[in-house]
């Protein structure tokens, strides 16, 4: 996955907590295991859309992230939509 996060990859940028709403999306999602729709920015900062399943929502020396099937992480503030829905302002 282009510009996944890996823990501990982003010491200089500290991370945002979302919308609790917006959690609840995400493991809604997990639980589901349906096939999603996920625009991020990448470690680069720069933006990609990827359809995945999401296998699993953690946290993580001071940060949250989700897991998709194939084992890649993405920090969570870095999500911009899930299926079309963007993410709210915390």
């Amino acid at each position: 996955m282009p510009g996944s996060d890996m823990p501990g990859n982003d010491k200089t940028d500290e991370y945002q907590p979302i919308a609790c709403s917006f959690h609840d999306r995400l493991e809604a999602a997990a639980v589901t295991r349906t096939e999603c729709e996920l625009v991020y920015r990448g470690s680069d900062g720069a933006q990609a859309t990827e359809v995945l399943r999401i296998a699993d929502v953690f946290s993580r020396d001071g940060a949250e992230y989700i897991t998709n099937d194939a084992g890649e992480q993405i920090r969570l503030d870095r999500i911009i939509s899930l299926d079309g829905v963007a993410l709210p302002p915390e």
